[in-house]
């Protein structure tokens, strides 16, 4: 058994490329969206929680207690076009797009990017979709920051044990 399976640590995918967290400090795909939080470009208090929704595009952006996001008028906001452009940094521009069920066409003259994946859900012109999720969402990224602030350690953490054991150390 490796050694990462007998540890309470999870293992961490690495990003595909190292990115700056002051802009968007949370980005996941989950949920069948593309989601996480975006920092605002004229306040610095306040956050914004944007979304994606695979396959239909469908679009969410409000602050952290439910205010629309005053960009996200029928298109998409710069908040989730950074949205985009940081979760190409952290997976990769394929893997975005295989989750998103955005075919970015022929790709072998050029990888896609966060640019072209903006310009192919915009062109399909996707609907406004509802806010319901951002609540969830800011919930995981406050948890987030939280673990971030414990020391490095590889002690079991007591809130983690109630996931049930999958194998029995000999």
């Amino acid at each position: 058994m490796p050694v990462w399976e007998q540890s309470s640590a999870a293992r961490v995918v690495p990003p595909a490329r190292p990115r700056k967290l002051a802009k968007v400090p949370f980005v996941e795909l989950a949920d069948g969206r593309l989601q996480g939080v975006v920092s605002s470009g004229s306040d610095a208090g306040r956050v914004y929680v944007s979304s994606i929704a695979t396959g239909t595009y469908a679009f969410a952006c409000s602050t952290n207690n439910n205010r629309p996001c005053g960009g996200a008028r029928g298109s998409f906001c710069n908040h989730i076009r950074a949205l985009v452009g940081e979760a190409v940094l952290q997976y990769g521009a394929e893997r975005v797009a295989r989750y998103l069920k955005a075919d970015p066409g022929d790709t072998s003259a050029t990888e896609p990017d966060a640019h072209k994946l903006v310009m192919l859900m915009t062109a399909t012109r996707p609907s406004q979709g509802d806010t319901s999720a951002a609540a969830p969402v800011f919930s995981r990224f406050l948890r987030h920051l939280a673990y971030l602030e414990l020391e490095p350690t590889t002690a079991p953490l007591p809130e983690m044990q109630w996931f049930p054991p999958t194998r029995t150390v000999a």
